[in-house]
């Protein structure tokens, strides 16, 4: 079935008023924040408005008008402020606004998503190389033949059902690597199983065979109270630094560039086949950490178990392979490169002119560390294994329903696909 072409101000306003008092302190979302490849705003903080930049409320769809982020696809809709309550952010964002929030609220996100509409705006780009934008009046002009409000409410039920389980897998994953790093600090730098021994008392969540690790008392050392038993070094007592890995120059490989290098969590956003060329070498079980700024201090980071056994892959010249010196408590490398006091040594170690500053594996492997009996690591593994297990299950099934979503949405948007014959 077709239908007639129609121009999206029909749906949509652009750039609708919404007023925020001057001085106010207000809800804002900056550039960085908006996704690229999911619809949920990252990071939502508070600010003083003073004036100029994008308002918006719950329910509207943030585009990014500017290069590269408008190419990068950052787009999202607004949900998670107060109701009534309007927020701001960067004067680089388009606000669409559907007309009728009822029925096509979902359906300007997705429409806003939409492979032809992206290119439509890119088509459009206006300025200087390097800092084009896509004026709002030209996305005005776009037309598309839109189904009934009917179902173009169902096409925005059935995708927005779809990012619901997304948004639910991203944030268990969240909540699982979080309670690790809990486990990994507790463990090994506030060492709260000795002191809960020292105090008569059971570590709190694990059994007694797992306590029994542990020793009864903490003892004076170069790094001040350390438990019993357990050594002063550095991280290259517990980790290789960059370790050998073999790819011949031209083999087509497994790809992971800087731009898909997570800020949080583990899990690489895309990996792609390419030939190789110069670059950093990797294989599962191994640890990835940005050594360049503003990626390190952004905190890309990532571990990589997306190769097949024995594979191997690389990416940017940009990255510190950190590799656990036993497979037995591989997991631990990750969450060292994730440990915040590691971080600001590895920044404070950077070298380099201003903008181009990296940090070097030679320094940041000299981090000094308490280290404990092998023991404890791998039962810290064991601990850990089923949390990134389920972590990367989650990952994979959110690229399988991404997938699913972006396949089906030119279909269903322009009703070419019928959803009450694709509902299940």
């Amino acid at each position: 079935m077709s239908f007639e072409m129609r121009p999206i101000t029909e749906l949509v306003d652009f750039n609708p008023k919404r007023a925020i008092k001057k001085g106010t302190v207000a809800p804002f979302i900056d550039m960085a924040a908006l996704p690229v490849l999911s619809r949920d705003v990252e990071e939502i903080t508070e600010k003083e408005f003073k004036s100029g930049g994008a308002k918006f409320c719950n329910g509207d769809t943030l585009f990014a008008r500017i290069t590269p982020c408008l190419e990068n696809g950052k787009t999202a809709k607004v949900s998670g402020l107060e109701r009534n309550q309007n927020g701001f952010g960067s004067t680089e964002f388009i606000v669409m606004s559907a007309k009728d929030r009822e029925h096509d609220e979902d359906y300007v996100y997705y429409l806003a998503r939409l492979p032809e509409f992206r290119a439509y705006a890119k088509a459009r780009m206006e300025g200087t190389s390097g800092r084009q934008r896509v004026p709002w009046q030209s996305l005005a002009e776009f037309e598309y033949p839109m189904p009934s409000k009917e179902q173009r409410k169902r096409a925005g039920d059935f995708f927005r059902a779809i990012d619901n389980k997304i948004s639910l897998n991203t944030k268990t994953n969240k909540t699982l690597e979080q309670m690790a790093q809990a486990i990994f600090k507790s463990w090994f730098v506030d060492f709260d199983p000795v002191k809960a021994k020292m105090n008569g008392e059971q570590p709190e969540g694990m059994d007694a065979a797992t306590a029994s690790l542990f020793p009864e008392k903490l003892v004076e050392s170069e790094l001040g109270l350390i438990p019993e038993g357990w050594e002063v070094g550095d991280l290259s007592d517990l980790m290789d630094f960059n370790p050998k890995r073999t790819l011949k120059k031209g083999t087509i490989a497994p790809y992971l560039d800087m731009k898909n290098m997570p800020t949080s969590g583990h899990l690489a956003l895309d990996i792609y086949d390419r030939e190789m060329g110069s670059g950093t070498k990797f294989k599962n079980g191994d640890s990835l950490l940005a050594r360049i700024t503003p990626c390190l201090e952004n905190g890309k980071t990532a571990y990589v178990d997306f190769l097949k056994d024995e594979q191997v892959g690389w990416g940017s010249t940009e990255y510190i392979v950190m590799r656990s010196k036993s497979d037995s408590y591989k997991y631990f490398s990750y969450y060292m490169a994730r440990f915040e006091p590691f971080r600001k040594f590895a920044i404070q170690s950077m070298t380099g002119t201003s903008g181009r500053q990296r940090a070097q594996a030679q320094t940041v492997q000299t981090m000094p560390f308490a280290i404990p009996p092998i023991s404890i690591l791998e039962k810290f593994d064991a601990f850990i294994a089923p949390n990134m297990q389920m972590i990367k299950s989650h990952g994979s099934e959110n690229r399988t329903l991404a997938n699913l979503r972006d396949t089906l949405l030119p279909k269903l948007l322009s009703g070419e696909i019928k959803l009450e014959t694709n509902e299940r």
